[in-house]
């Protein structure tokens, strides 16, 4: 059997080669603990310490701002909670309709306990009007909890100008920048973010281990009590999965200028050849700044779950929205904050390219999407 077209790297990636080889040497010859003060332990540490610089300066930062977690997931609860925690005297947060579910879900938590919730709408496009963060926030704000590119529709938020009007209304700023990371360029020695969130298997790292980037004047409350990453969350340090994550940093650092060019090239190449073959598709966010790997569209109304089977049967594999939300019948939050109906969302299809992604692998898509959809074409009728 042929290997299967892969278009999900916004669900994760394929760890790359460097990263695997690292992880297998640190599991067999770097075993021991990094807290631990005897040869063993400072040999674990050093590699520890490694990571966390390459992380680091994928980012512009410095190490000793990066906490290591279980999951980006983990690390924004740990920057939201944290945030509240700090300020105990200001119970509201602004965020937005199209974010992670691992923070909307937490957001609506929040809310059954009296935190006060502003959440932004966006646009038919997926953006979103800087204006309406600056007249969210109030005295009462703790934090700004955006996202810096959407995992579904791939819609860049203004990063930049929603750290200045943070700053200058002084409130702390939160980003989750999984979807980004790897693919635009980060600098936070030029960009006052309090709190970024990571993922290393968005960028050809390991599963498990995310990391916060905690401003340096900020004093993070523990979400997870212990002595490790100084006392910012405890537990042993996932040692092997961290020096998967500081390889995976390194590599995409250097190769981001090379692969957004060439992926946008391949991104443009598959919707135009959809457009000119099937003039049904509507592409969701596509006037609208975008990471250069990702496509959500929709083929009328043909519902995603047909197209994405037949799909994987003749061995493409694509989605139709967030993986944490996969499997289910209900139509993406993200589309509908963007004004599509239910059926339109249901519709939705994610083509997200890679660093492994070929012209002959987009060819092979647009050869397969024809016979796919037109058959369905009148039953969505």
């Amino acid at each position: 059997m042929d290997a299967p077209i892969y278009l999900d790297h916004n669900a994760t990636t394929r760890p790359a080669p460097e990263v695997v080889a690292a992880m297998t040497a640190c599991l067999a010859d770097c075993w021991g603990n990094p807290s631990s003060a005897h040869r063993l332990g400072t040999a674990a540490k050093a590699r520890l310490n490694a990571a966390r610089a390459q992380v680091a300066a994928m980012i512009g930062s410095a190490a000793a701002r990066i906490v290591f977690t279980a999951s980006a997931t983990e690390a924004n609860h740990m920057a939201i909670l944290g945030a509240l925690a700090a300020r105990p005297d200001r119970r509201h947060v602004v965020t937005s309709a199209v974010e992670h579910p691992s923070s909307q879900m937490l957001f609506r938590h929040l809310e059954s306990r009296g935190v006060r919730v502003t959440t932004l709408g966006v646009d038919a496009e997926g953006r979103l009007d800087l204006a309406g963060v600056d007249d969210a926030i109030g005295d009462d704000t703790a934090l700004v909890s955006l996202m810096w590119a959407n995992n579904e529709t791939g819609v860049l938020f203004p990063v930049t100008d929603i750290a200045a009007i943070a700053q200058r209304r002084g409130v702390l700023f939160h980003c989750d920048a999984v979807q980004a990371a790897g693919r635009v360029p980060i600098d936070l020695s030029q960009l006052p973010v309090d709190l970024l969130t990571l993922s290393a298997h968005k960028l050809h790292g390991p599963k498990g281990v995310g990391a916060l980037h905690v401003r340096k004047e900020f004093a993070l409350p523990p979400l997870v009590f212990g002595h490790q990453e100084r006392g910012r969350r405890g537990g042993t340090e996932n040692l092997a999965a961290i020096v998967g994550f500081g390889v995976a940093a390194e590599l995409a650092a250097r190769a981001v200028a090379e692969d957004v060019p060439r992926i946008a090239a391949l991104r443009d190449r598959l919707e135009f050849g959809l457009l000119q073959r099937l003039p049904q598709v509507h592409i969701n966010g596509a006037p609208a700044g975008r990471l250069a790997n990702t496509s959500n569209l929709r083929f009328a109304s043909i519902d995603a779950e047909i197209v994405l089977d037949r799909l994987d049967r003749a061995g493409v594999c694509a989605s139709s929205g967030s993986a944490c939300a996969a499997g289910g019948t209900e139509p993406s939050p993200v589309l509908l904050a963007m004004g599509r109906s239910r059926a339109e969302a249901l519709a939705a299809v994610r083509f997200s390219l890679g660093r492994d992604t070929t012209a002959e692998d987009i060819d092979r898509v647009l050869d397969l999407l024809p016979g796919i959809v037109r058959p369905l074409l009148g039953k969505a009728a």
